[in-house]
Formats: C-alpha cells, sequence, structure tokens
C-alpha cells in the first residue's frame, strides 16, 4: 500500500470540507439559521443527514467486530434501527416539529419546566461528550494504524479539524458535509464488498467455511432479549435523542419531518448488509483474531483488499462518517448551550452577534472535551462496551419522558425528574455497584432491557395513577399550550428580509451540495486511473455521482423560482 497516495487522498478531502465550512461562515445570521437552517430544510437533506449523523466509523468498529465474531447477528442488531426510523416516522417526529420548538431542550422547558429541563441539559451535555468522544477514538485508530501515525496526536489533530468546520459553519456546514461523507462512504464500501468477496474465495465458500451459526439472526450474549431492548432502545433513541430531534424540526412541516424519518429507515435497511458482510468475509479470510484486535477487522480486510488511494478514500469515508456523526453533537449540544442555557438563564438579552460568538465559542468548548474522552476510550475497556453501556445507562431515563411528554396531558415536571433519577439510580446500581459489591452481573440482554423499560414502566404506571386520581392535564400543560399560541402569533411576525435570507441560504446549500458532488466524482475519476484494483467499479460509480449531482443544482433552481413566483404573487 502507497500510503503517500492515501495520505493526500485524506488531506485534499479534509481541505475540501473545511472549505466548505468557510463558505458557510456568512449564512448563520441568528440562532435560527445557524442551528436550524431557518426551519426549512429540504427534506432528503435532513433524512440523508439524520442518517450520517447516526453511524461512525463506531459502525465499522464496533459492529464490525461483533459481525467479525458472530456474523448475521450484527446485521439483526442494526435492523432495530430501521425500526427505530418506522416508528420515529410514524408517531414522534411530526409531534416534535409541531411544538415548534428550536431544541429539544426548549420543549422540556415548555411543557415540563425549567428545572426538569436544566437537570436534562447537564446529563445530556455529559452523555453527548462521552459518546461521541468514544466515536472519535476508533477512527483516530484506524488512520493511525493504516498511515503510520501516533495515535495520541492523530486523534487530537483529527478532533480539532473536526470541530473547526461545525464551529464555523453551523448546521448547514454540517449537513451538506454529511451529503458529501454519506457518498464517499457509500462508494468505499461498495467498492470494497465485491473485492472482500473474491479474496474470500466467492460466496460459496465464504457460506461453507463460515463458523456454525454464523448466519442465525441471533448469536452470543446478543440474544432475542437484547434485540426486543434494543430495539426499545432505538426507538426512544432516534424518536428523541436531542441531535436527531434538530433534523425534525428544521424541516418546513410535520409531513417533511415524516419523511425524513422514513428516509432513514429504508437507508438502515439496506445499508447494514452492506457494511457487515466484509468483517464477516474476513472471517474466512482471517479467523484469528481475539479480544479488542477484533475491533481491526473491517481495517484488516480494507488493507488487504484496497490499493493505493482508494484505502485513503475508505479511511476519509470513516473518519468523516464519524466527523458527521459528531458535528450533528456539537451543534446540538451548542445550541443548548447558547439557546437555553446562556440566552435563557445568563444573557436573556443578548443580541444575534452576541450568541454567534457564544454558540462558536461553546462549539471548541464541548469539541477539546470530546477529543479528552477519546484518549481515554482504551482504558474503559473498548468501544463496545462504552457505547452500549452509555446507553444501556442512560437511553431510557433521558428520552422516554420528553417523549411521553409529546403525547401525556398529566406528566409533570415532579414526576419526571423521579422518574428519570430512579431510572439513573437503578441503572448504574445494576451495571457497576452490584458487580464491585455483590459480584453479580447483568447479562447485556438484561442490562439493556432494563435500562429501557424501567422508565417507561415507571411512566405508564404515572399516567394510571394521574387518571385514578381524576386529573385530565398537569399545571405544566396548560402553559406549554400557551407558550405555543404566542410562538405561533411570534412566527406570523417574522420579517420578509429574514424570510428572504432563509430561502437565499437554503438555495446556496443546496448549490455547493452540487458543487461537492462534482468535486467528488473528479477525483474518483483520477483515483480510477491510479488505482490497480476495481478500476472500471471506481469509474462506474464516478459517473452515478456526477449524474447524482443534477439533484440538488435542480433542487435550487426549482426554490428560485418558486421564490419568485410568491413573491410576484405577493
Amino acid at each position: 500500500m502507497n500510503t503517500t497516495i492515501d495520505t493526500l487522498v485524506i488531506f485534499v478531502f479534509s481541505a475540501f470540507v473545511m472549505g466548505i465550512g468557510l463558505l458557510f461562515a456568512r449564512t448563520g445570521r441568528n440562532l435560527k439559521s445557524f442551528f436550524a437552517g431557518g426551519e426549512a430544510v429540504p427534506w432528503f437533506i435532513g433524512g440523508l443527514s439524520l442518517f450520517m449523523s447516526f453511524f461512525s466509523a463506531g459502525t465499522f468498529v464496533a459492529w464490525g467486530s461483533i459481525a467479525y465474531r458472530y456474523g448475521w447477528v450484527a446485521i439483526t442488531i442494526q435492523w432495530t434501527m430501521c425500526l427505530g426510523g418506522l416508528i420515529t416516522g410514524l408517531y414522534l417526529a411530526p409531534r416534535w416539529k409541531a411544538t415548534g420548538a428550536l431544541t429539544a431542550a426548549e420543549f422540556i422547558k415548555e411543557r415540563l419546566g425549567s428545572t426538569v429541563q436544566k437537570s436534562f441539559i447537564y446529563i445530556f451535555m455529559l452523555v453527548s461528550l462521552f459518546i461521541k468522544g468514544s466515536v472519535l477514538y476508533p477512527v483516530a485508530k484506524l488512520v493511525s494504524v493504516s498511515l503510520g501515525f501516533p495515535l495520541v496526536p492523530s486523534t487530537v489533530v483529527l478532533g480539532l479539524f473536526m470541530i473547526a468546520y461545525t464551529a464555523v459553519g453551523g448546521l448547514w456546514a454540517v449537513m451538506v458535509t454529511d451529503i458529501l461523507q454519506f457518498v464517499i462512504l457509500t462508494a468505499a464500501v461498495v467498492i470494497i464488498l465485491p473485492l472482500a468477496t473474491k479474496a474470500a474465495g466467492g460466496l460459496e465458500a465464504f457460506t461453507q467455511k463460515a463458523p456454525d451459526g454464523f448466519f442465525e439472526p441471533l448469536n452470543g450474549e446478543y440474544t432475542l432479549e437484547f434485540v426486543l431492548a434494543f430495539a426499545l432502545y432505538h426507538i426512544c433513541y432516534i424518536g428523541g435523542n436531542w441531535t436527531f430531534v434538530q433534523r425534525y424540526t428544521s424541516v418546513d412541516s410535520p409531513v417533511s419531518a415524516r419523511k425524513v424519518a422514513f428516509l432513514f429507515a429504508g437507508l438502515y435497511l439496506i445499508s447494514p448488509i452492506i457494511w457487515m458482510l466484509p468483517p464477516m468475509l474476513y472471517q474466512v479470510i482471517n479467523p484469528g483474531l481475539q479480544g479488542l484486535d477484533t475491533e481491526n477487522a473491517y481495517l484488516m480486510v480494507c488493507r488487504l483488499v484496497l490499493p493505493s488511494g482508494l484505502m485513503g478514500l475508505m479511511l476519509t469515508g470513516m473518519y468523516f462518517s464519524t466527523s458527521a456523526s459528531a458535528n450533528t453533537t456539537l451543534n446540538v449540544v451548542s445550541a443548548v448551550f447558547t439557546n437555553d442555557i446562556y440566552k435563557g438563564l445568563l444573557n436573556p438579552n443578548a443580541s444575534d452577534r452576541k450568541l454567534m460568538n457564544v454558540a462558536r465559542a461553546s462549539s471548541w468548548l464541548f469539541g477539546v472535551g470530546m477529543i479528552i474522552i477519546a484518549l481515554l476510550v482504551p482504558a474503559a475497556g473498548g468501544i463496545v462496551e462504552v457505547v452500549l453501556s452509555i446507553g444501556a445507562i442512560t437511553g431510557g431515563p433521558l428520552l422516554a419522558p420528553p417523549i411521553w411528554a409529546l403525547f401525556s396531558k398529566r406528566l409533570t415536571g415532579r414526576a419526571t425528574g423521579w422518574i428519570t433519577g430512579v431510572s439513573l439510580v437503578v441503572n448504574l446500581t445494576g451495571k457497576i455497584i452490584l458487580p464491585l459489591l455483590a459480584g453479580f452481573k447483568l447479562t447485556r440482554g438484561q442490562e439493556m432491557m432494563l435500562g429501557v423499560t424501567l422508565p417507561l414502566l415507571l411512566l405508564l404506571g404515572y399516567e394510571v395513577w394521574a387518571a385514578w386520581k381524576g386529573r385530565t392535564e398537569s399545571e405544566e400543560y396548560g402553559q406549554y399550550l400557551a407558550a405555543r399560541k404566542q410562538k405561533k402569533a411570534d412566527q406570523m411576525l417574522e420579517s420578509e428580509e429574514e424570510k428572504e435570507q432563509v430561502h437565499q441560504q437554503n438555495r446556496f446549500g443546496l448549490r455547493v451540495i452540487a458543487f461537492a458532488l462534482v468535486f467528488t466524482a473528479l477525483l474518483l475519476f483520477i483515483l480510477s486511473w491510479l488505482t490497480t484494483a476495481g478500476t472500471g467499479l471506481v469509474a462506474g460509480i464516478a459517473v452515478v455521482i456526477l449524474l447524482l449531482a443534477y439533484i440538488p443544482w435542480r433542487a435550487a433552481k426549482q426554490l428560485r423560482t418558486a421564490h419568485q413566483a410568491l413573491k410576484i404573487n405577493s
């Protein structure tokens, strides 16, 4: 492998992505445009961005490790994400859009009170830093091992770059690069799959040499109990995670919010099969990996079959899929801090200029925290242990109550606080205290089931108790309705200048996406001339990407035409 060519590919794409962030530096005029795209982001852009925001290099490292060890069950687990997207599209995404809130934290404050909001904000920011810090580690490890760079400097440099264009460009910069990352990663994975199949001796040899139970839907510690619990968890996670809620609130209507979730679900029906087959194939090629080395299965199959240039493309896709996920979280955490802590609690009368400065500064602050946590992941037992444990402990207690509040008129802030607190204490006891003091450890399935079902049962219990007491709605619900009515009135007063700026920003974003796709296609054409394997496949993918560039370009033209017609009629 020629690391010079691979390194050059990574640096060229990195410089291009940073340039995109700088292009959007002047489009964020206020919090609404910086964090929510003016609430007029096209639904297909929001859906692809949601998809890219959901996974990272951790997908290839964590789930790739499970695919290598246990086989098809890694795909079964990820199909629970498809189910979560479907349920979200049917019931949750439209509800989030209908709230009129800029962030999930804003809804929590209006519906459940400022005390609950403050508690959730602090826990959410801490949990987000740990989760996204943990997924920065594997991509730094991939780049370090592949190109021979030291791990710690790789983590720091990649992390700083990841922060930079989020702090500069806001939500549209994140979403445009999300689309670019989706194209790059899809191209890289489509290229690697036939090459890995050939290295394994073909599909027939693969099925014959695979271990017993390798193609069973359930295997090892990943039992039916775990999968069912994980499905419930992902309904809560996709439907209530603050990062993803931003995708539902940044489009123009509840119908568009539903389409965002449905597009995510459709992509997660197909993509896990394409992603997980290469590490499964590597089990046949090299069955000797043990322990944390199984986290390198995807990287090893890439190094085995990808020629120079295409390895750099794969690493670029893995890195930017991670940065897409982490950048979205940075954008939302920064939005929560700026909108709900700084503006809501510290400086309610801050100007738009002041708020934008705080937004960018907080992106850097939280980004540095992610880098520090990424450096600590190996000491915590690896990414699989970190991500699944954090999800089991905090997912249900943090995500279930706000989702419940979307439908319930009876739920109060005080009840939410107790339900969340009790659930967190019980989950932490089962995960940490019992193993230390009593030597008792829950299985992976029991841990996940407890974490998800306990808060749901407590919420249901409270709902039944409140109905028995004859309570039709809480005081907080009445206040929420009044706040939503006032917000709708304020939106009616939105200036024509503001609407014009939002239109220009969205049209500009679509044109940048088209340009980015053309650039990617040209780079792939160049790589097809340099590569020693898969030349025709690479060139063919480049042609497809070039044709796809017409879609956002045409959408930008249609948006301009529709806007001009609206101005004439008005």
